[in-house]
């Protein structure tokens, strides 16, 4: 007896048959996820357009700060100077707009001074010129003047790191601005001053995360990121309650710190000879 081939048309047919069923679950499923990721992105959107339509109304950043109403709109392209008037003490801010878009470096004498937006890859521009002027013989500095809008946080984390091992100090003068990222720097000097006419702020960071993506992709950066920054306050020996104030203003808007609070926060340390007396009087 001679078998029967099966027929090739019947087989495809029963083998596309029993495969649908998979093949419309895995779609099924695809579909669910990709209906999840419009939705989480939606929600995301419907959060950041309001930011991008109804900007800030705080305000302006030169505006004077009083305990309690110290939130000011950040703006680094359009900071003005703040005209002498009554109510508004005649502080000589630098209008950002007209700052560098990545910092410059200018040593004069044992000070460093670093103006401008913090960008992506300073951290190693920062790093080149402090080996450059070891490899020529030079002394390096022994504070660095800061008068910066803020900007990427990896890279003035990275900055602060070298300072500390560096043994430098860090300073502001009246006039100054150390904003966002910024304060990050400032927290890293072995000792830290701020004039009384300068101004530190800190809000929210996106840790480099795009906040169109959904919630879900980019929480765990942002928690990362989160960690980090007080890991960092910490071994700098700045109290992570700073951190209360950055968490609950927007990005789009700054809260400017006051005297008392760089001082107990730890932002700003008693001067050096003050340390002395004070351990000579525990003593």
């Amino acid at each position: 007896m001679t078998d029967t081939p099966p027929d090739s048309h019947a087989v495809a047919e029963e083998t596309t048959s029993g495969a649908n069923p998979v093949r419309r679950m895995i779609y099924g499923v695809l579909a669910v996820q990709l209906a999840l990721a419009l939705f989480l992105m939606g929600g995301d959107l419907l959060r950041v357009i309001p930011q991008i339509g109804l900007p800030s109304t705080q305000p302006r950043f030169d505006q004077p700060v009083n305990p309690g109403d110290q939130t000011r709109r950040y703006r680094p392209a359009d900071m003005p100077l703040a005209p002498a008037r009554d109510g508004n003490p005649a502080r000589p801010y630098t209008s950002t707009g007209d700052m560098p878009d990545r910092l410059a470096f200018d040593l004069q004498g044992e000070v460093l001074t670093l103006t401008g937006r913090i960008a992506p890859g300073d951290a190693a521009r920062f790093e080149d010129f402090m080996q450059a002027e070891a490899d020529a013989g030079r002394d390096l500095p022994t504070a660095i003047r800061l008068n910066s809008p803020g900007g990427s946080v990896s890279d003035a984390l990275a900055i602060g790191t070298r300072l500390r091992e560096d043994g430098i100090d860090t300073v502001m003068n009246g006039g100054d601005i150390c904003l966002s990222a910024c304060p990050y720097v400032l927290s890293a000097g072995v000792t830290r001053s701020v004039d009384d006419d300068a101004q530190v702020g800190v809000h929210q960071h996106f840790f480099d995360t795009n906040t169109i993506l959904p919630a879900f992709l980019a929480v765990e950066d942002i928690q990362r990121g989160q960690g980090r920054v007080m890991t960092y306050l910490i071994e700098m020996g700045v109290d992570p309650e700073v951190m209360q104030h950055a968490l609950v203003t927007p990005p789009d808007e700054i809260y400017v710190l006051l005297p008392e609070q760089l001082n107990d926060y730890g932002i700003v340390t008693p001067p050096k000879d003050q340390d002395a007396e004070d351990q000579e009087a525990e003593g």
